[in-house]
Parts: structure tokens; C-alpha cells; sequence
């Protein structure tokens, strides 16, 4: 089956949790909204009266006659039917818990600098956003980051992956979520990261899979921006 990924085709944001688990599975997709026209489909979509189960927002999914809204539900689905996820319900359930929890933080990124709404600018919010920035870096990203580590050190299968003994969805979102915290706040993450071993090298583990580096290599992978969920403002990384 090729699958149809919407999305906006100038940012990462959320979108690129699921092209990181789409492209390390080799399945082919389409990107729509980065072809001719395809933004104006994406939207249309959004829009359509004819769809019974509508999605909210991008990123959907569509996959047959099925679509998918919600990042840590398309890798769900993804995750169960491409071997990146393990076979148990038990796993499965654990490894959704932690792409949830990834979920959380990403939320907390993106309020560091739209802390009021995220419909002004930046700049109409400066202010709060070095308040909240300074509560991220000072509190709440020692506390996430202390727990993915947590979890890479008591993997009962003593591998170096979140779940089990092999790579899954997690661990391409936890990827994706060290490589855009170290370019939105890299004097912070360069501070962090040294009592943080194991999540530091699970990013570089990641990173070096034939499948992703050939994706990090190419013009499929959208560079960081200053539009998307991962920002980099200097006056707030401290």
C-alpha cells in the first residue's frame, strides 16, 4: 500500500515524527502538500462535509479507505503494521505511552515561544515567551529528559533502544525531539546533555541508521525553521 502523508511542506513540526518512521520502514508515501497543488487538497480535505471522520488538523494520514489523525496515532498504526512496535499488546501499549509522553513535551516546546496564543507573532509575546523559556530549560526539560533516561537504563532486554531490543517509533520521535531541542536551545541541550549519556547517544544511534541518514542526507528532509515547532530564538536559550 502507498500512503498519503498531509502536512505542511515548508516545516518539520509534528509532521516529521511520522516521515521518520515512514521513511526507516521504507514504505513508500506521498507527501502531498509538497507536490503541485497539494496544500490546497490538504486543506480542502479538512473542510470536505463528505468525510464521516474527519481530522482535526495536520498531520492525517491516509491509508486505503482509512484516515488517520494525531501524530502518536498514525505511529500507532504505523508502528503495528511496519515492525516498529513490538508484537505483544503490552508493548505496543508501552511504546504509544512513551510517543504520548514525547507528545507532552513537544506541547511544552512550542508554548516556550507562543506562550500566550498561537495566533500572535512571536514578537507580540517576547515578554512571556523568555518567562516561559526560562521555566522549560530551568524545570520541566530536566524532568522529561531525566525520564527518557530513566527508561533507556531499566530496559529489561538491556539493549540500547526505549522498548524492547530493537529500534521502534519511540525512539525515531526521540530523535527527532533531541535533535530539535539541541537546535532550539543548543547552549541549554549542550548543558543538559551531559547527564543525560544514554538519550545523547540514543539520538547519534538513530541518526546513523542507513535508512535515516540517507533521509537526513536528502532534500526530503526539511531543514529547521524558524515557522516550525523547534525555534531557535537566542534570547531564550540560556
Amino acid at each position: 500500500m502507498r500512503y498519503t502523508l498531509y502536512y505542511w511542506p515548508t516545516i518539520q513540526g509534528r509532521g516529521e515524527f511520522v516521515r521518520l518512521a515512514l521513511e526507516e520502514a521504507d514504505i513508500r508515501y506521498d507527501d502531498i502538500a509538497r507536490t503541485d497543488g497539494g496544500e490546497d487538497v490538504m486543506l480542502s480535505l479538512l473542510d470536505d462535509d463528505r468525510v464521516a471522520q474527519p481530522p482535526f488538523a495536520p498531520p492525517f494520514l491516509k491509508a486505503g479507505k482509512l484516515l488517520i489523525g494525531q501524530t502518536a496515532n498514525i505511529l500507532l498504526f504505523l508502528g503495528e503494521r511496519h515492525g516498529l512496535a513490538p508484537e505483544s499488546s503490552g508493548g505496543r501499549l508501552w511504546t504509544h505511552q512513551l510517543q504520548l509522553t514525547i507528545a507532552d513535551l513537544v506541547a511544552e516546546v512550542h508554548d516556550a515561544h507562543h506562550p500566550i496564543a498561537a495566533s500572535l507573532y512571536y514578537e507580540d509575546q517576547k515578554r512571556e515567551a523568555k518567562k516561559r523559556a526560562a521555566n522549560l530549560i530551568g524545570e520541566r526539560l530536566p524532568k522529561y529528559l531525566d525520564y527518557f533516561e530513566r527508561v533507556l537504563e531499566r530496559n529489561p532486554r538491556g539493549s540500547n533502544y526505549l522498548v524492547g531490543a530493537r529500534v521502534t517509533y519511540a525512539d525515531l520521535s526521540a530523535f527527532q525531539l533531541v535533535a530539535g531541542l539541541q537546535y532550539a536551545f543548543p547552549k541549554a541541550m549542550a548543558r543538559l546533555g551531559k547527564k543525560r549519556a544514554r538519550l545523547i547517544q540514543l539520538h547519534a544511534r538513530v541518526a546513523e541508521r542507513p535508512r535515516i541518514a540517507s533521509y537526513l542526507a536528502s532534500s526530503r528532509r526539511i531543514p529547521f525553521n524558524e515557522q516550525g515547532i523547534f525555534r531557535h530564538y537566542p534570547e531564550l536559550d540560556s
